[in-house]
């Protein structure tokens, strides 16, 4: 599989009343907890966090086979660790790494 970007988690301070102004936009969230609200928007995954940096602003998840080997590959051409990858969903762990100029990097995947 070919890296896609397949989501972008949006960082909110107030997860109740992002999920407000983004039910409106995309209709009922197909995930809906404390910790993330997530929609479908013709595939494409929209989610809403309240862990999220909100110094950095959204990040864009790329979808790809294997987190370890394209992380590895990303640290040897100069990305930086900013999360490890870590499991949010059965068989779907997510990482982000930032590049030489700190804009974020997500990866999701197996």
């Amino acid at each position: 599989m070919s890296p896609t970007i397949g989501a972008i988690v949006i960082p909110v301070s107030d997860l109740e009343s992002a999920k407000s102004v983004y039910s409106a936009l995309y209709g009922e969230p197909h995930t809906d907890q404390p910790y993330y609200v997530g929609y479908s928007v013709d595939g494409f995954e929209v989610g809403l966090s309240p862990q999220g940096d909100l110094s950095v602003g959204p990040v864009a998840f790329n979808d790809v086979d294997d987190v370890d080997a394209v992380r590895a590959a990303l640290i040897a051409a100069g990305a930086a660790e900013q999360s490890a990858p870590r499991e949010v969903a059965p068989g779907v762990r997510v990482c982000v790494l930032t590049d030489p100029n700190g804009n974020p990097v997500g990866l999701r995947g197996a």
